[in-house]
């Protein structure tokens, strides 16, 4: 692959279902040029219930998936998946691979002005205090409490982000965290910048609320660059959208999240791969 080959090949992004969007919305956004493919693992949401071993092998499947769409470089747009998968596929993989999590704790760390930072996320992202690890390790002053919140995916998925129930579900998580010190806050799963505005509301003003999607682009952005593999290109790239279940459904969301209308979702066999 020439230089030229390299800057207009793809990004492979992937989450487990329809989360992964709100990286791919930013990164449409702040690398205008670039072209995406996405995979979506709508037949196996959630992945926060599964074991390590299971999220390691659904990722290397996915890579593998990518790889045949000839990506430069992926993005692991899943915070369960890059605290339980990200190590082991950047071992076996040689193609740049990064996570969410490492530029959110960085977010976080530099946010606070209290050194009291929370994180919400699903159960095995909370388990596995990969946050933690990553923001006591750049600053051991640091104070961090973790929330797993479950629910939160499912409420996203089956379109309940905007239903009262999902207010009453937000303070049922949330009321510990709101009445402690933390003045920072890390949505610690791509799904949740969905129900961001929510909890915006529900928290105040006082205590910041971090999206690694947003922070994850900006990284993606330095490493193209670093590789010399940035497309210059300045009209807006094209996205594919792939599933391995439901794809209408996923479209129709979809289109809610994303800045432009998207037309086709394919469904394929991951286990293939």
């Amino acid at each position: 692959m020439d230089i030229n080959e390299k800057e207009a090949a793809p990004i492979g992004v992937f989450d487990s279902g329809v989360g992964g969007l709100t990286v791919v919305r930013e990164i449409t956004r702040q690398l205008q040029g670039e072209n995406i493919v996405y995979f979506g693992d709508t037949a196996r949401v959630p992945y926060g219930s599964k074991s390590k071993d299971t999220i390691i092998r659904f990722s290397k499947q996915i890579i593998r998936f990518l790889e045949t769409k000839k990506v430069k470089a992926i993005v692991i747009a899943c915070n369960t998946a890059s605290a339980l998968a990200l190590d082991e596929v950047r071992e076996t993989f040689d193609i740049p691979i990064i996570g969410v999590v490492v530029p959110g704790a960085r977010a976080a760390v530099e946010a606070t002005v209290n050194h009291h930072v929370g994180v919400v996320g699903t159960d095995a992202t909370v388990r596995s205090k990969v946050y933690t690890t990553n923001i006591t390790d750049m600053d051991p002053e640091i104070s961090v409490i973790e929330k797993a919140c479950p629910l939160f995916v499912p409420l996203v998925e089956e379109g309940f982000k905007d239903h009262n129930v999902t207010e009453e579900i937000i303070d049922h998580y949330l009321s510990s965290m709101k009445a402690s010190k933390i003045d920072t806050m890390i949505l610690g799963c791509t799904h949740y910048p969905l129900l961001q505005s929510k909890i915006r509301a529900y928290l105040g003003e006082d205590i910041q609320i971090v999206n690694p999607a947003y922070e994850t682009a900006m990284d993606l952005q330095k490493i193209l660059r670093r590789l010399h593999m940035l497309n210059p290109q300045s009209e807006q790239g094209y996205c594919e959208f792939y599933v391995s279940d439901a794809a209408e459904k996923f479209k129709q969301f979809a289109n809610s999240v994303m800045p432009y209308d998207i037309s086709s979702t394919k469904v394929i066999n991951i286990e293939k791969y």
